[in-house]
């Protein structure tokens, strides 16, 4: 107990510390806000790509869908083009409003959110058109050929202009975090132009904005002007590191140490999916675009609720199936039975904190090593190609196989291979639920004192 004891303690010291320094940080919180704004927006768009895909693995659907619904189909993708197919504007305008909102609430200083937010998406449109130092002058790129198509600057994909889908989310972030650090910056010295509190606070708004927007254009234009001369520009320095993170992040190993972390922060009281997923929802939407592009990507989507934490962390499922019908104790009866209707949406707050496995050491080894467990058959399955990959977003809630199916564009084998990260799951947690049941008896008769 005394060694368990001291794992608790070095978590506390070495993760919970870091991490829960993260998540306080504006940006962090910005960030989580922004993923959480996109989620509507991401399911609906996919819901109509999987509409649109559904006959490539239902083969017998490709006759009908010919004759109806493919007859309108460019009608219908427009949900899909106006959400993934512009989800960096979503995040960048997110992300300029919350991060100045939480300034003007912390710092207690004049700053407006929507102000914010404009500026944000302002400075992020200033970066999207491609310009080439050529025979002495800057001018704007034109290319056309068969894989690019490049007007006037403008990048021109299926979607529509490619840098305002997923492959410019990290673009917008940093072009947010500049913006509000400029609009701050302008409040603080006073750089603003104060209107008579008689004008309409709209009118009032849009003046206060007019200095901080020359600020941040100009600011944005030497940022832009140096990196063009360099023979590069903002899009491109930025994917260089963010890059490695995504490749990273997409190996099995990368996957290990997310659900490692995610789980260890739980342990000591921390909800990890929400501190980890703040940094990860970028990834997953930017990897799930490439798989509809043909790539072959595990880590995309709701890759996470699908094949790793059915239940909830830890990956519950099974376990709360077991305690609720087939436990001795009463304690685990009563709170399996109560856990179990959650369980199956993957909200499995009241088995971490009603078992506990917050803090328990009995417990501790198999919240870490089922997620892990389910998470390897899944990348597996889909880095072998025995299912499709994640080409479509799911609310996270979605019971096991259905947010499978759903994902992968409807294919019937991600329902077993769902099935299977659970089943698999559940027998890493076997051995020790039947041992900490049979412990959990023995104190209900009064044999035994839990340590």
């Amino acid at each position: 107990m005394e060694n368990e004891n001291k794992v608790f303690a070095l978590l506390e010291k070495y993760l919970m510390g870091p991490m829960g320094k993260v998540a306080s940080w504006k940006i962090v919180r910005a960030i989580m806000a922004a993923g959480v704004a996109s989620i509507p927006f991401t399911i609906v768009g996919s819901m109509f790509l999987v509409l649109n895909v559904l006959p490539d693995t239902l083969t017998f659907l490709k006759g009908f869908f010919d004759n109806t619904f493919f007859r309108i189909s460019d009608l219908y993708m427009l949900a899909n083009k106006a959400t993934m197919g512009i989800l960096a504007l979503y995040f960048g305008i997110v992300i300029g409003y919350e991060y100045t909102k939480i300034y003007a609430e912390e710092e207690e200083i004049n700053l407006n959110p929507l102000n914010g937010a404009l500026l944000s998406m302002f400075a992020f449109f200033m970066t999207l058109p491609e310009l080439v130092v050529k025979g002495g002058a800057m001018s704007l790129v034109e290319k056309i050929n068969d894989d690019t198509t490049i007007i006037h600057g403008w990048e021109v994909g299926g979607d529509g202009l490619s840098r305002l889908g997923t492959t410019g989310i990290f673009t917008a972030i940093v072009m947010s975090i500049v913006t509000v650090q400029l609009y701050r910056l302008c409040v603080k010295r006073n750089w603003i132009i104060k209107m008579p509190e008689a004008v309409p606070e709209g009118v009032a708004r849009a003046f206060t904005a007019l200095i901080p927007a020359f600020v941040v254009a100009f600011a944005v234009l030497i940022i832009d002007g140096v990196l063009i001369a360099l023979g590069t520009d903002i899009f491109k320095i930025v994917a260089a590191p963010f890059g490695f993170v995504v490749h990273l992040t997409s190996s099995w190993l990368g996957i290990l140490v997310i659900y490692f972390i995610i789980h260890a922060l739980w342990i000591v009281g921390i909800h990890g999916a929400n501190i980890v997923t703040a940094f990860t929802t970028p990834i997953v939407l930017s990897n799930m675009a490439s798989n509809i592009n043909g790539a072959n990507i595990p880590f995309a989507g709701e890759f996470q609720n699908s094949f790793v934490v059915m239940g909830g962390s830890g990956a519950t499922l099974g376990l709360c199936i077991f305690i609720a019908f087939l436990a001795k104790s009463e304690q685990l009866k009563v709170l399996g039975k109560a856990s179990l209707a959650p369980g199956i949406f993957n909200i499995n707050e009241p088995l971490i904190f009603g078992l506990p496995i917050v803090y328990n050491p009995f417990l501790a080894i198999p919240f870490f090593l089922a997620p892990m467990v389910s998470a390897s058959i899944g990348y597996w399955a889909i880095k072998l190609h025995i299912v499709q990959a994640i080409i479509a977003q799911v609310p996270w809630p979605s019971p096991i196989g259905a947010g499978a199916f759903i994902g992968t564009g409807g294919d019937y084998v991600a329902i077993i291979v769902a099935l299977v990260c659970g089943i698999a799951a559940f027998l890493v947690w076997f051995p020790f639920i039947r041992m900490y049941d049979k412990k959990l008896v023995k104190q209900e008769k009064g044999e035994e004192a839990m340590i």
